[in-house]
This record gives structure tokens, sequence and C-alpha cells, in this order.
């Protein structure tokens, strides 16, 4: 952990590409607010983008980072393929869609948002996972896309994928917070040599996370607030979390996350946490 000092350092992927190890995300963050938004994470240091077709807010994250005036090689743009996408044609068409809608030419990393699941699409869903997933091959293979990764897929859908992929994911983006921290499936990934990203790293919409006493007083023990205990308990795990925030001020202090370090036992009772809400959806029970 100690050669992270700063949100801009790196994790190197399983095809050497580097990326930088904390993001800046987008989700639920509307447009007429994202352009704005963006620009201003970028000012106050972020480097990593993550956006989704389905965010709804590509066009604006794309002006954002024009607005900002960094150069595009200097930044690491993430985006996700809707589930109404999949598909080898419809990857390759959506693809170019957000591309379109970014104004770029190339993407750092693009993602499989879910997976197809049983519930909806019984036996065929191996097989549009695997089409899906072709169609991300070839335009990585292409030089479109730097990296090619998944999000919300379990372990056992990655071991399906793998029966048919000539390039393995980069990536798996989940859900990862106190009180969800998916031990098992981040064990599995890391093994597989996947970086994961946690999503919703603060707990999201209705989520008790930062309020919760023993989280308080972790805080209260370092000088630091719930939300940068939060995301030092991800980083230390190896987990890239994707913190969001419109409001500046929290923009910076999601990155001074750097000038301490949770002991194990902080780190063990932070993972011990029981259930304290936040999305937690199933990727075999969706049916968006």
């Amino acid at each position: 952990m100690l050669e992270l000092t700063n949100i801009n350092s790196t994790f190197n992927l399983n095809n050497g590409v580097k990326i930088p190890c904390v993001g800046y995300g987008t989700f639920r963050t509307p447009a007429d607010v994202a352009e704005q938004a963006v620009k201003e994470a970028i000012e106050t240091g972020y480097r990593h983008i993550d956006t989704a077709a389905v965010y709804g807010n590509e066009e604006a994250v794309g002006k954002g980072i024009k607005d900002s005036g960094i150069k595009r090689e200097d930044l690491f743009v993430t985006s996700k393929l809707w589930n109404t996408n999949r598909g080898y044609e419809q990857t390759k068409k959506a693809f170019q869609e957000t591309l379109d809608r970014l104004q770029m030419d190339y993407l750092d990393l693009y993602l499989i948002h879910w997976p197809a699941n049983e519930k909806q699409f019984g036996d065929d869903a191996a097989k549009i996972n695997a089409e899906t997933w072709r169609a991300m091959e070839d335009l990585y293979n292409e030089g479109k896309i730097r990296a090619i990764g998944v999000s919300n897929f379990m372990p056992h859908h990655i071991a399906e994928l793998m029966k048919t992929a000539k390039v393995a994911p980069a990536v798996d983006q989940i859900e990862v917070h106190p009180g969800w921290p998916h031990t098992e499936e981040v064990k599995y990934l890391q093994a597989h040599n996947i970086l994961v990203e946690a999503w919703a790293p603060l707990g999201g919409q209705g989520a008790k996370v930062l309020t919760n006493p023993t989280m308080i007083q972790i805080a209260d023990k370092y000088q630091k607030t719930p939300a940068q205990v939060c995301l030092r308990w991800i980083l230390q795990q190896g987990i890239l979390p994707l913190p969001k925030s419109v409001h500046k001020e929290r923009m910076v202090s999601n990155q001074n996350i750097f000038d301490f370090e949770l002991t194990d036992e902080d780190m063990r009772k932070i993972s011990l946490l029981p259930n304290l809400g936040g999305q937690c959806a199933d990727p075999d029970e969706v049916d968006f």
C-alpha cells in the first residue's frame, strides 16, 4: 500500500495498463449538473472519470472533460454497456454511440454493466454474455479500448465467461462498502488477477454507513471523517474506490486518504459490520 501516495498513484491492470487508484464516479449525477461537476473534479485533481450509458450523462461528462483543458491522454475514462444492448452487433453499435456522446475516439476502460442472467434469459444467458464479450475483445484488439472488463459479475459469471474468452477481464466493478464487503468475491477476483473497483463505496442512497457508531469511533481515532475511513478501508484491500460527490469540498475531502493507515484490527472491525443498507442487488435476481 505504501506506493499509493495520492489519487493518481496507479494500480497495474492485468494487461499492463495503469489506472489511477481512485476514480470520480458519476452515478446518479444528472446531465445538467455533470458537466460542471466533472470539470470541478478534474480541477481538484481527479484524472480517472467513471460514467455509463445508462447514467444519461455521457455527453455532459465529455463536455466537462473538454472544459477542463486537461489533455485526453492524461485522463482515464471508463464507460459501460447497458443491458438493452447485449450481443455482438449491439455492443459494437452501443460502444460507438458512447464514444460519440463523449466526443472521444477511444476509451481507457469499457465494462459490461450487468451480466445477462438466467432469470431473464434462461439457458441463453451464458451465450449472450459470451457474444457481448467477443465484441468487447474485438474493440480492444482494434485499439478502440485500452482495457476491457465487467461490472456486477459474480465468480460464477466470470468462470462461465472464461470458457470462451480470449482476453481475461481486467476489472470487475462491484458494490463494496462497509456492511457489504463481498469478501469471498473480492478474494476470487484478486486471485484471478482481476482488479476490483468499488461502486457506492460510501454505501449509497439510504445506507447507514457514514452514521454507524463503529465508523464514527474509528474516524475519530484517526481524526478523519467516516467517508475517509470508508475509502481508506477499500483502498487498503487493493480495491479501487469510485466516490461521487457534486460538492467541491467533498471531492477534495475524498482525496485526503493517503496520510493515515488503518490498523489490521480496525480493518477487521469494519469488515465485520452487519449489513448497513445500500443497493445490495443480486446480479442473478435483477430484471432490468
